[in-house]
């Protein structure tokens, strides 16, 4: 491809902006990076901004390479043919490629009164109104929160370490991702803290009001304050746009992460999802299909087809409170093992775990700022065709 290249990116979070400081570093190739925030959200510390531990948000002048264009809009449509991008300020933002990260948000609970009476602590004003609305409730009120995954647990441990009275109703079994040996120190841990821990399949709520939590098997349990932190749900940007995504909405990519409707679309983070290998929405694998993306792009840009990406994980880190937590170890294909850390070690091993992705982001922007790499050579002329049509 002659000439210099542009590439969009929609979505400013961990995968997006890893992939945007990337491009950043090429020369010939010019981003633009479309975000609805005009800062980065570090999204595994919104639990924290709940209590006042951490506001869970940094300039993205610390985290975006000074080579790359913030754009901060909403995109609301995505015209493939044409190569270009509708913003809800009503602009638009033409592409040669789009890297898709838009991330993804609390889903939908379908659970009568959830959507109406319950907060939720997947992104930065959700979490933002449950700090203020827990801050307007007497510390002794009861504070139910709903949802067993690490999200859930990390509230919980985090609220009723101030002191509140707090339930976690599991739905099935605490932790579900976790081995039996790293779930104990889970369950002992939130013990310590006072918090009282529903599991079975009777524990699961059909109902919120104002005032309660319905469960199961009838019980009506006193909530002033319900958090809802089952499930994820990712933006319906793709699926708009006329793009074919899976069941949950996420943009359908081939093993590059090249959408299989269009190659010069390219998907990162929560909202990908290879069509012959799923993975689990993390931090942790964001960051790589981050990498993964750009990678996709340059090759493409310089004629080179695309290697296949692989996702490695390491396992899954729990804050319990300020002062522990549990590391659950994983094979490499992200299946939990009997290796776990927890207690104060194990604090600290996820405050190193938070902190990494952001350290990354940070050097990945002061080389994005400092200098660019020359673009390889294509090695032909032709460029790919803009779109692919599979059977």
């Amino acid at each position: 491809m002659n000439g210099n290249v542009e590439v969009v990116v929609v979505g400013g979070g961990y995968g997006g902006v890893m992939a945007a400081n990337r491009l950043a570093r090429r020369d010939g190739v010019s981003v633009t990076l479309v975000n609805r925030r005009p800062d980065f959200v570090e999204r595994i510390r919104l639990h924290q901004l709940v209590t006042g531990s951490d506001d869970a948000v940094e300039g993205f002048g610390e985290v975006l390479g000074g080579n790359v264009r913030l754009v901060v809009d909403t995109a609301t449509r995505i015209d493939a043919t044409e190569r270009r991008v509708s913003l809800a300020g009503g602009g638009t933002v033409s592409y040669d490629y789009l890297i898709y990260a838009v991330g993804s948000g609390a889903a939908d609970p379908g659970v009568p009164g959830a959507a109406e009476f319950a907060h939720s602590v997947s992104d930065l004003e959700g979490a933002q109104r449950l700090r203020s609305a827990l801050a307007a409730t007497p510390a002794t009120a009861p504070v139910t929160v709903v949802g067993a995954g690490p999200t859930g647990m990390e509230t919980a441990a985090e609220l009723a370490e101030l002191g509140r009275k707090v339930t976690l109703v599991c739905g099935d079994v605490l932790g579900p991702y976790l081995h039996a040996r790293g779930r104990r120190p889970v369950a002992h841990r939130l013990a310590e803290l006072g918090v009282t821990v529903l599991e079975g399949p009777r524990a699961r709520v059909t109902g919120v009001t104002r005032e309660a939590v319905r469960l199961d098997d009838g019980r009506d349990l006193p909530s002033a304050v319900t958090i809802w932190t089952a499930g994820f749900r990712v933006p319906d940007l793709a699926a708009r746009s006329g793009l074919r995504t899976d069941a949950e909405g996420r943009l359908l990519t081939d093993a590059t992460l090249t959408s299989v409707d269009d190659v010069r679309i390219v998907a990162a983070g929560d909202a990908a999802a290879m069509t012959d290998r799923p993975f689990r929405m993390s931090c942790q694998a964001a960051v790589q299909l981050g990498a993964g993306a750009a990678a996709t792009v340059l090759r493409r840009i310089a004629g080179k087809t695309p290697a296949p990406v692989r996702l490695l994980f390491a396992g899954q880190c729990i804050s319990l409170g300020r002062n522990a937590g549990v590391t659950q170890f994983s094979y490499l294909d992200d299946r939990a093992n009997a290796l776990h850390i927890s207690g104060r070690l194990g604090a600290h091993v996820k405050e190193f775990a938070c902190r990494f992705p952001l350290d990354q982001l940070a050097s990945g922007a002061r080389k994005a700022s400092a200098y660019r790499l020359e673009t390889p050579q294509p090695e032909h002329r032709t460029p790919p065709s803009d779109t692919r049509h599979v059977a």
